[in-house]
């Protein structure tokens, strides 16, 4: 199950999420950051 949040970003962080989805790789925005934040949790 997902739960629903919100977030305000910076102009040049959407510009990154965009290039990344452009890519092909991700579903949609909400998959780019889900993904970056496992990246941050295995760094910890």
């Amino acid at each position: 199950m997902k739960t629903r949040i919100s977030a305000t970003i910076d102009k040049e962080t959407e510009k990154i999420i965009e290039e990344f989805l452009k890519k092909g790789k991700y579903r949609n925005k909400s998959h780019v950051i889900e993904e970056a934040i496992k990246l941050l949790k295995e760094r910890k």
